[in-house]
């Protein structure tokens, strides 16, 4: 199958002419070819270096300095192709959908999972969408990550939802199990950008994007420790970064954690279903807000996957014969 992206490894000078202009003003005239909303996408992901240096859209340019452009981008005439991929819906009107998302299945197309994606499928299902941003999906939850996300079915409504979103009004809650136990509940506020060496991988760094992350103690085992999560922000990894800083990654985070850990004296059968967990354990079981249309508060839960239910009872039967 012909890919739809392209790699895009440019290299150039901003020249005195543009002195003064905002930095995506100023790579808009340097590189029409790509949209302004994509290069300020790139310079947001850090894929856009000046100077060596990863700098926002709304910095100035003095003229003279050195861009550096190293990412994918789709080709253009590209269009995502519907696919007949089943979606579990637990809400639906006229407005939006809610959307109970398994592990495994990828949001949204991109280098290495070009198709059946969740964009795929809605696509399918709902051919309107398509003249929606994003076939209407509002926020993303991993491949890894199981649980609720909501879309958006008219323009009108995904405005109002991105809105929430960056209002900080948009409640969502995660279950989570870690390894280690967690001392007390507590609250992570540190910035996540980029891994400077790892560019696949996000970190907490210095000059990353403010992120808030509270998590409270449910339940306590042997060497694991079971949690609710409610994120202020949402940026990509976040949950996964935040615990790991911590000292205690997600069961199954493999970028993050690690090889999967497990005592000696643990029974055998939580052992054995330790290493053939292959996700991280972490459920968007809640999400609240407000109705576009009504205006009115909304809130759903989603049951927690066979696997991560398993998974609890193992640690529970494993807690209670050191008990």
């Amino acid at each position: 199958m012909t890919s739809p992206f392209e790699t895009v490894n440019l290299q150039t000078n901003i020249p005195m002419e543009l002195a003064g202009l905002r930095i995506d003003q100023a790579l808009a005239k340097l590189f029409p070819q790509y949209s302004r909303a994509m290069l300020q996408a790139w310079l947001r992901a850090e894929q856009i270096r000046i100077n060596g240096r990863h700098l926002q859209a709304s910095d100035k340019a003095f003229g003279g300095e050195t861009v550096e452009i190293a990412t994918i981008a789709p080709l253009k005439n590209t269009n995502p192709i519907p696919q007949a991929i089943p979606i579990d819906i637990p809400y639906e009107d006229e407005c939006l959908l809610v959307i109970n998302k398994p592990v495994g299945l990828v949001v949204h197309p991109a280098a290495g999972n070009l198709d059946h994606t969740l964009l795929n499928a809605l696509l399918y299902h709902y051919p309107f969408l398509a003249g929606l941003p994003r076939a209407g999906i509002v926020h993303r939850l991993d491949k890894g990550t199981s649980g609720l996300l909501v879309v958006a079915k008219t323009l009108t409504a995904h405005t109002h939802l991105v809105k929430q979103l960056q209002a900080r009004t948009m409640h969502r809650e995660y279950h989570a199990i870690v390894h280690g136990k967690c001392l007390n509940s507590g609250t992570i506020t540190a910035p996540i950008g980029r891994d400077p060496r790892h560019r696949q991988r996000m970190a907490v760094t210095k000059n990353g994007k403010p992120a808030t992350t509270h998590y409270q103690i449910l339940e306590r085992f042997s060497h694991h420790t079971y949690l609710q999560v409610r994120l202020d922000t949402g940026r990509t990894h976040q949950i996964r970064v935040h615990m790991a800083m911590l000292k205690h990654p997600l069961v199954g985070d493999l970028t993050y954690g690690g090889q999967q850990r497990c005592r000696k004296q643990s029974l055998p059968e939580l052992a054995n279903f330790l290493q053939a967990f292959a996700h991280q354990a972490l459920h968007a079981v809640r999400l609240g807000l407000i109705h576009p249309a009504t205006h009115l508060a909304m809130e759903w839960q989603a049951p927690l996957p066979l696997d991560f239910q398993q998974l609890l009872t193992l640690l529970r039967l494993d807690f209670q014969s050191h008990a």
